[in-house]
């Protein structure tokens, strides 16, 4: 979109109020600048573009962490009181609850805030669902957008936590600095519920729920994914993701869990791995960004959107192969000169 002389300078008179307001840490502000990231809506999007690349300079500062879990792992209750401890200590968290289903309902940040009351009530905490899109890529880059923002807000850790399950929570993984796998008493029975993929992506595993009667199974489920680790690479050569044990509700085992996270960044810190991985997540973050706005400027052109039903008639009729429609489709592309073929690009 080509904005007009007169146009652009308000675009970028108010880029500067929602900067200004971000940097000043005015909590309003930072949910209206979310708000236009997420948007949709051309004349956003540029504000967008704009407000990231002034804010850019101010992240960095913050640690970053992934939190997912199976269902009923306590994630909600492990947050809050992982957050208040955090805030015990003098620190500022933001928390960004990120739900690809959340689109069909738009989100709920009354939702979210219920799940933690007592985090949610602190001044120097933040939560907000994470914008989502109507694709993982969706997720990906408004929750990217969301974390920088805070960052820049000044927010001294900033928790991602994944609501829904699935490919999200390597996109998450790729977005922070340490991913926290939270798992239930059980023993063998939930290691059949997690995926080794996930196991790869964990910086730590950790237990929750472990009081009452539960304590035994905790320690019995701790040794089993001790075991379970042995089995997968770690993430990096100078990290053995522990297994830890704690109990949300009596607090107990969150200092431990904190202390691992400091411990991790000392160590990757030091062999400069931390740098390494954010710079390396940049690069994946602008590679796929690539590939989804290809595939949405595919899927949008009025040509192949008139092609499309006709294409899936024959390919689901047997009329054609799937090969042969995909030439089919890009070569009214390269027909209309939209794109060019192959074995004229030299």
């Amino acid at each position: 979109m080509v904005l007009s002389d007169d146009v652009r300078t308000m675009v970028l008179r108010d880029v500067q109020y929602y900067v200004d307001g971000v940097l000043a840490r005015n909590r309003l502000i930072l949910s209206k600048t979310i708000t236009i990231v997420e948007s949709s809506l051309a004349a956003h999007q540029e504000m967008a573009r704009e407000i990231m690349e002034r804010l850019l300079p101010y992240t960095g500062n913050a640690v970053r962490v992934g939190i997912t879990g199976v269902p009923g792992a306590g994630k909600s209750t492990f947050i809050e009181s992982f957050g208040m401890m955090l805030l015990k200590k003098g620190m500022e968290i933001a928390v960004l609850a990120v739900d690809p289903s959340s689109k069909k309902s738009g989100g709920s940040i009354m939702a979210d805030k219920t799940r933690m009351e007592k985090l949610s009530a602190e001044p120097r905490s933040y939560i907000r669902p994470s914008p989502t899109g109507h694709t993982l890529g969706g997720v990906a880059q408004k929750t990217r957008e969301a974390l920088l923002i805070c960052e820049a807000a000044g927010f001294d850790v900033v928790i991602v936590e994944t609501v829904g399950v699935g490919q999200l929570e390597t996109t998450v993984a790729s977005m922070v600095d340490f991913f926290l796998v939270l798992m239930i008493p059980g023993a063998g029975d939930e290691l059949q519920g997690i995926k080794r993929g996930i196991l790869e992506l964990a910086d730590a595993i950790v237990i929750n729920k472990a009081d009452g009667d539960n304590v035994a199974k905790a320690q019995l489920a701790k040794r089993e994914y001790e075991t379970a680790l042995h089995l997968v690479n770690p993430a990096s050569p100078n990290w053995s993701p522990p297994v830890l044990t704690c109990s949300s509700l009596e607090e107990e085992g969150i200092e431990e869990i904190w202390g691992t996270i400091q411990d991790h960044r000392r160590t990757l810190g030091a062999s400069g791995e931390i740098e390494i991985k954010r710079k390396e997540q940049a690069l994946e973050w602008t590679w796929f960004l690539i590939d989804e706005r290809l595939h949405d400027w595919f899927y949008k052109n009025p040509r192949i959107a008139e092609m499309l039903p006709g294409m899936k008639r024959k390919i689901g009729a047997g009329l054609i192969t799937p090969t042969q429609a995909a030439q089919d489709l890009l070569a009214i592309l390269i027909q209309r000169g939209e794109i060019q073929s192959p074995s004229e690009g030299g």
